[in-house]
């Protein structure tokens, strides 16, 4: 009830900003990218094969905003900025020219109003897994709250092999005049057989990143051979699978920060380890509790160490969030004597780069590009690549 009552204030905030900025989506293309996962590679991807295609375009993910080539910050813990950020930025798109916006839109961002009256021509939905029930409450409820910008765009562009697919298909009536799939399969629209493509991205879950940003290109009339280009030569955005080391042993930062999230990338990485898998993580204070514990089990199962530490505890105890996540550890078939619990996140991935051995591969997920850490009293700054490069530094200068 109280939340129905603070959107209803968001709403008005979004009709103020659309009218001040004087609704600036109606002079170019929109294109809206949700999900649980993926946002912002394929809303990345979809801007870079814009942009080899020739066209002047613009985009606003959690990494930040890229305007006319000019980056902006968009705050702590963003996705999708404010209202009026929100229409500041597109504003700033047209202003400098750009035909086409991929606009990064979170669930709580649809319910929250924080991007009414931006005229979409596109909706993608990347997939919709285990992820902000302490907000929508259930899998239902949070499929519902995505189909909303599908249902505000011209074309809705959906995973056919994800299990929200059932829901749209059904329950939630996305019209099939505008609906366009994506996926592994054959019946999907677009799929690897009807359009091949090369990358130098890892694992399967950006092979549907690239199908949905195919998908978009091709309903915005981009020529396939741009397309694939674009395609070809993306690296991904900052924070996303990024190794900053790679010797005798291998460090890499990720975004990961959900259940699904966390089988994507560890899956993808479990085979080029040659040692020991060791994953630094944590989990958000005051977020989705219920995931914890299947975090837990799933870094178990690739996992050789795990370390476990701090991720924006907030006001919540470390070691409450540490034993959630341990719940989910300690009937699988992970060795306890491998798992390391450090509050501090400095010394945790220290502590992981110091023990790692010639072949060993060192992951931290949950921070990447974000630059502060909440402990309950505010941001405080935070450099998860900074933090790396120090521990990577002391280790050699002991040695």
């Amino acid at each position: 009830m109280w939340q129905e009552i603070k959107n209803i204030y968001h709403l008005g905030i979004a009709i103020l900003a659309n009218l001040f900025y004087g609704f600036p989506s109606r002079k170019l293309r929109v294109v809206g990218v949700t999900g649980t996962d993926g946002k912002t590679t394929t809303t990345s991807l979809i801007y870079r094969i814009l942009n080899t295609a020739g066209l002047n375009a613009s985009m606003v993910t959690s990494v930040g905003a890229v305007i006319d080539g000019k980056k902006y910050d968009v705050g702590f813990h963003v996705t999708t900025p404010s209202p009026f950020a929100v229409q500041r930025f597109i504003k700033k798109a047209v202003d400098s020219g750009s035909k086409f916006l991929v606009l990064e839109t979170t669930s709580h961002a649809l319910d929250q109003y924080r991007v009414f009256g931006t005229r979409f021509e596109i909706g993608v939905l990347t997939n919709v897994t285990h992820e902000h029930l302490d907000y929508h409450k259930t899998y239902e409820n949070y499929v519902k709250t995505k189909a909303k910008l599908l249902k505000m765009s011209k074309i809705a562009i959906v995973n056919k092999d994800d299990e929200s697919y059932a829901l749209l298909n059904s329950k939630f009536r996305i019209q099939n005049s505008k609906l366009r799939t994506y996926g592994m399969r054959e019946d999907a629209d677009i799929n690897p057989q009807a359009f091949p493509f090369k990358t130098n991205l890892i694992g399967e879950f950006n092979k549907y990143n690239i199908l949905a940003a195919i998908s978009v290109c091709k309903a915005l009339g981009i020529p396939e051979d741009a397309i694939r280009k674009g395609i070809e030569n993306f690296v991904a955005p900052f924070g996303r699978e990024e190794i900053i080391y790679n010797k005798d042993f291998t460090v890499m930062i990720d975004f990961a920060h959900t259940p699904n999230a966390f089988d994507q990338i560890l899956k993808s990485v479990r085979p080029m380890v040659k040692g020991k898998l060791i994953h630094v993580f944590g989990s958000a204070g005051l977020r989705d509790i219920s995931k914890r514990p299947i975090m837990g089990k799933i870094s178990s199962q690739y996992s050789d160490v795990i370390i476990l530490t701090s991720e924006d505890p907030r006001s919540e105890k470390i070691s409450k969030i540490m034993n959630d996540i341990f719940s989910g550890i300690q009937n699988s078939k992970f060795k306890i004597q491998n798992l390391l619990r450090i509050e501090d996140r400095q010394k945790a991935i220290e502590t992981a780069i110091k023990m790692a051995k010639k072949g060993d591969f060192v992951i931290m997920t949950g921070k990447s590009h974000e630059k502060s850490m909440n402990y309950g009293h505010g941001e405080v700054p935070w450099d998860e690549f900074a933090s790396a490069k120090d521990a990577l530094k002391k280790r050699y200068e002991k040695n």
